[in-house]
């Protein structure tokens, strides 16, 4: 297990490394961009595509930090009604083999669009960068929610065996 867990710091210390880069290139295109329209009369061809790119890179990999840290937005509101710990954790494990399901929905949905846009050869009307790069983010978000809510079930399933094991005893 130290094995994977090595993978998946080096893995998260990557993204958290493009997230950084690619928010910065956004900032600082945004205000280059201002700046050269505003200031210098000049227009900037092609950038608001580069900045397009580099924000749903951004925004995918920010949501695989999120599903990574269990940080992202969840309605646990059995919590709010309830101090049965049991009940709580039945419903995450209920909530987790949802979000199973919808991960393997969404890699088959990131698939076929990923694959439709390499099929059709689609490119940026400036730089002519295919389309499938940035729609390649959404496969690579949608895989790491996947492989991340599958490591939350495999954690949620053995907590529950472990306090089973525990009032049995």
């Amino acid at each position: 297990m130290d094995y994977l867990t090595r993978i998946d710091n080096a893995l998260a210390f990557i993204i958290k490394v493009a997230v950084t880069v690619l928010g910065l290139f956004i900032a600082f295109s945004m205000v280059g961009g201002i700046v050269f329209r505003a200031l210098l009369g000049v227009q900037v061809f092609g950038l608001e595509e580069l900045v397009l790119m580099a924000a749903m890179w951004l925004y995918m990999l920010g949501a695989a930090l999120a599903s990574r840290e269990r940080s992202h937005l969840s309605a646990d509101f059995f919590q709010a009604f309830s101090d049965n710990e049991a009940l709580h954790d039945t419903m995450r494990l209920i909530a987790t083999i949802l979000s199973v399901v919808m991960a393997a929905f969404f890699v088959n949905w990131s698939y076929s669009l990923f694959s439709w846009g390499f099929e059709k050869g689609q490119v940026t009307p400036v730089f002519g960068i295919p389309q499938y790069i940035s729609q390649g983010s959404l496969l690579v978000a949608s895989i790491l929610l996947l492989l991340y809510v599958l490591r939350d079930f495999i954690h949620d399933v053995s907590k529950l065996f472990r306090k089973a094991k525990a009032v049995a005893q």
